[in-house]
């Protein structure tokens, strides 16, 4: 997927301005910048639900302006900030990622219940199977909202804040799966506002403030590049772990 010169915002107000991006078969990309900066309106502007005042959002090199709702949806399936608690259940929930593939009569077949079952045991929610979604905690529902994105099974994965209400093991499993889904050749499209867990999961990031693309590479370029000191106001200081991995800490600047 590429943005190309995208500008997209609300009520006649642009929000985000001008944004080129490339999303990579293969890589985790992480959207981070302060509150307000216009991370979200940039992932929705990307998966269509937003119009554009300027640009294009292409898939394989093709503008997806004239596409259906259906078509796109078989390139980009999208986990949104704000979801709804339905009276379903989970299995009920996760197989409405398997919509845009289906044909007439609109009925799950054989392969559409595999494909929802293998995504619930990805996301860790097949014990959940049975049980009504509205009945879950907040991080359980997170969960299986992951699973119905991965049932959908699309070349990219937008999604917008994936970590909401998820405890700290969860999200570590959560930035793995999405390492291990970007292994499989998807595009994967994250916005974070945990920084230590953008840094550690992302192939590349994007800073972003005041709805313009403030700096863009790997996470080593970032920092190096010092984006983050200045769009957030803090200090990164980096070190390296017994196995390798780099860990960050971030500090206030000033007195």
């Amino acid at each position: 997927m590429e943005l190309r010169e995208v500008t997209a915002g609300y009520g006649g107000a642009d929000v985000v301005k001008g944004i080129s991006l490339r999303f990579q078969p293969g890589e985790v990309t992480v959207l981070a910048g302060p509150n307000g900066c216009g991370k979200s309106t940039l992932l929705r502007a990307a998966a269509r639900l937003l119009p554009l005042s300027g640009g294009q959002v292409l898939v394989d090199g093709a503008d997806t302006a004239g596409w259906s709702s259906r078509t796109f949806a078989r390139q980009a399936a999208l986990l949104p900030q704000s979801r709804p608690m339905p009276e379903i259940t989970v299995e009920a929930l996760v197989l409405h990622g398997r919509f845009p593939y289906l044909g007439y009569p609109r009925r799950y077949g054989p392969a559409d219940r595999a494909a929802a079952r293998s995504a619930m045991e990805r996301a860790g929610v097949l014990e959940l199977a049975e049980r009504n979604v509205a009945r879950l905690s907040g991080g359980q529902r997170q969960k299986v909202y992951l699973a119905m994105a991965l049932a959908q099974d699309t070349p990219v994965l937008l999604l917008d804040e994936p970590t909401t209400f998820l405890d700290i093991g969860c999200q570590l499993e959560l930035a793995r799966l999405m390492r291990e889904t970007a292994a499989e050749g998807k595009a994967v499209v994250m916005v974070l506002h945990d920084l230590n867990l953008a840094l550690g999961c992302a192939h590349r990031v994007a800073v972003m403030e005041e709805g313009r693309l403030r700096a863009w590479g790997t996470p080593a370029e970032i920092y190096a590049g010092g984006a983050l000191e200045q769009v957030f106001g803090v200090k990164v200081h980096r070190t390296e772990l017994e196995d390798g991995t780099e860990q960050y800490l971030f500090t206030r600047r000033g007195p």
